[in-house]
């Protein structure tokens, strides 16, 4: 049987609940006016966390930068409150983009609000089109989970081309995770929860690649562990 999978809704669902079903899962999309986080928890069997708009930086205790121009309350506050029981359960976590900083958030991390204002020398993060332009190299840690499920994209070293759509990224990693990747610039680019069955989250989008395969052994790692 597939495991079901809960997925954060948001503007472009299409190529995360296909990344999920070519990697043997089956995908759920959240209602947050209907799904509560109480009845989530019974059913789903892993938390796919999506991209979108910026987290509210007083969810992390912080003033507002000037570039923080859209933010979702209700989402936050939905997203937040799933991720934490998720965290609690241990259940299998995929975080992209936004959905790496709520994750770093729900455990207590902070988060860079504008990478070109506040990172001197920051590459290139925003690459719009096509949704699978790689932007630039994120270099994994050796041993990592990430690094581990890329064996055959790793051939030649320990660095991966990947897209690359945001404007923040984590600043304080939150107490028990570790950062795994960065790009050259120093941006964190994923974090996982050390000792989790999986909790990985990370900066760019591995669901745009869905036709050409070169993440699907990420999404096949997290299915596998909703088993």
């Amino acid at each position: 049987m597939a495991p079901l999978i809960a997925v954060a809704p948001c503007r472009a669902l299409p190529d995360y609940l296909e990344s999920v079903h070519r990697a043997g899962g089956e995908a759920r999309t959240l209602d947050r006016a209907a799904d509560t986080v109480d009845e989530v928890m019974t059913w789903c069997r892993g938390l796919l966390l999506t991209g979108g708009v910026d987290v509210d930086p007083e969810r992390y205790g912080e003033p507002r930068h000037p570039s923080v121009q859209e933010v979702d309350t209700d989402r936050d506050e939905y997203e937040l409150a799933l991720t934490r029981r998720a965290l609690d359960a241990d259940l299998p976590v995929l975080a992209i983009c936004r959905g790496l900083q709520v994750l770093n958030v729900a455990a207590g991390g902070t988060l860079v609000q504008d990478i070109p204002d506040q990172i001197s020398g920051a590459a290139e993060h925003w690459v719009r089109a096509p949704l699978y332009a790689v932007a630039h190299e994120v270099w994994l840690t050796r041993g990592s989970v990430v690094w581990t499920l890329m064996q055959e994209e790793l051939r030649k070293g320990d660095a991966l081309g990947v897209n690359s759509r945001h404007h923040q990224s984590v600043q304080r990693v939150a107490e028990g995770f570790e950062a795994v990747a960065t790009a050259p610039d120093g941006v964190i680019e994923a974090v996982e929860r050390r000792g989790a069955r999986f909790c990985v989250g990370v900066q760019w989008h591995p669901e745009n690649f869905w036709r050409t395969g070169e993440f699907r052994p990420l999404f096949e790692g997290f299915v596998n562990a909703c088993r």
